[in-house]
């Protein structure tokens, strides 16, 4: 009788484990999403592992001059203010753009951008692309597309060693966010996609066209209220 009654509950204990461990998962990433909500997450994976050092400065959307985000909107997602986290429009592109060869080009979201820069770690792979999903739905409900813009200019690498467009500004520029003028605000959303290959001070090659790409299109996303989202 002891074997026949030990069996079912081995193989509870094997069932409720998983649920136990996703359920703890769940539990805490909505506690952090909750946490970031109000509090700047402190420090990222990202910037744990980077060899060169952490060089950080908050500032809060509100101070920031509004062509940093207007240049990351027109640099890196055009339509954030009316996706939900992804966009389908941009994915289809890349890929057919990617299938044709040459430069890779990603179909990322500010909003995906954000939640792998603060909850997780670089690289590809199926997982963590899932986890990805996962936080970019936590933080589209939890913040809203203001907060996540926010954070997004206070942790995404502007340089080596370098997070944040307001670190990014004192560290090219000499002087604060909120004082950045409009090809300042463009340069250093050009260096957003390779932050470590790309300088936003006296910038050269593609990094130097595309800055210009983007300064001139800040001026569309004001017109055509691209960044209604963030008012």
């Amino acid at each position: 009788m002891l074997a026949k009654t030990s069996a079912p509950r081995r193989r509870s204990r094997w069932i409720s484990l998983p649920l136990k461990i996703f359920g703890g998962f769940i539990a805490l990433s909505l506690l952090m999403a909750v946490i970031y909500r109000f509090v700047p997450p402190p420090v990222t994976w990202t910037m744990i592992f980077d060899p060169h050092g952490i060089t950080k400065d908050w500032m809060s959307l509100d101070e920031m001059d509004p062509d940093m985000a207007r240049a990351a909107i027109a640099g890196e997602d055009s339509r954030f203010c009316s996706h939900h986290g992804f966009d389908a429009v941009a994915i289809a592109q890349a890929m057919r753009h990617n299938a044709s060869g040459g430069r890779i080009r990603g179909g990322s979201t500010i909003s995906q951008q954000t939640a792998k820069n603060v909850f997780l770690f670089q690289g590809g792979g199926f997982l963590r692309k899932g986890l990805e999903a996962w936080f970019t739905l936590l933080i589209e409900t939890i913040w809203g597309k203001r907060r996540i813009m926010e954070v997004y200019l206070n942790v995404a690498e502007t340089g080596i060693g370098t997070y944040g467009a307001n670190a990014g500004a004192l560290r090219y520029f000499h002087h604060d966010a909120s004082r950045l003028s409009r090809p300042e605000a463009a340069r250093l959303a050009a260096v957003l996609p390779l932050p470590k290959k790309r300088e936003a001070i006296d910038p050269h090659g593609f990094t130097r066209h595309y800055g210009n790409s983007i300064a001139a299109r800040i001026g569309i996303v004001q017109r055509d209220g691209l960044d209604r989202c963030l008012k």
